[in-house]
């Protein structure tokens, strides 16, 4: 059996059917730029370098993770949860930052920093879910330059 070829042209495949989701990558990409030119505060800052840190792999996350990578001077910069409820553990990430001069930032919010440092899991509407608070997270790669690392490093400068 044979087509002529206006039926075979009048046949859907597989590509004709994907179509609209580039659409919806290219908007979704769009977007994504226009969040990076917004104006930087501490905060968002915070979250953009955290984020580009753990994309490549520069995050240490948690106590343990932490004192070995502060205690081997890998680290570039440590943010710390106001939250904390533990004494010992504050005094030993603020002293191991003061003895080997590595900055040290903190949050308000455990849950904020766990959700930062991509400690949760996303729904489909892209809204993070089930979140595991965080107390102490260390960076030891910045991963890329950014406008965010630079406005974070001037940042720590000033509050020094």
């Amino acid at each position: 059996m044979e087509l002529s070829s206006e039926e075979y042209k009048s046949i859907k495949t597989m590509a004709d059917e994907n179509e609209p989701q580039v659409e919806v990558e290219a908007e979704a990409e769009a977007e994504v730029k226009v969040e990076d030119e917004a104006p930087l505060d501490p905060t968002s800052a915070l979250q953009k370098v955290l984020r580009i840190s753990l994309y490549h792999d520069g995050l240490r996350r948690g106590l343990k993770e932490a004192v070995k990578a502060l205690d081997r001077v890998k680290a570039h910069l440590c943010i710390l949860a106001k939250s904390c409820n533990e004494p010992g553990y504050t005094k030993l990430i603020t002293a191991l930052c003061a003895e080997h001069k590595i900055p040290l930032l903190s949050v308000e919010k455990g849950k904020e920093l766990g959700e930062w440092a991509g400690l949760c899991k996303y729904n489909s509407e892209g809204a993070a879910v089930s979140v595991v608070g965080c107390s102490c997270v260390v960076i030891e790669s910045w991963g890329e330059e950014s406008a965010a690392k630079k406005y974070i490093m001037e940042h720590v400068k000033n509050q020094a």
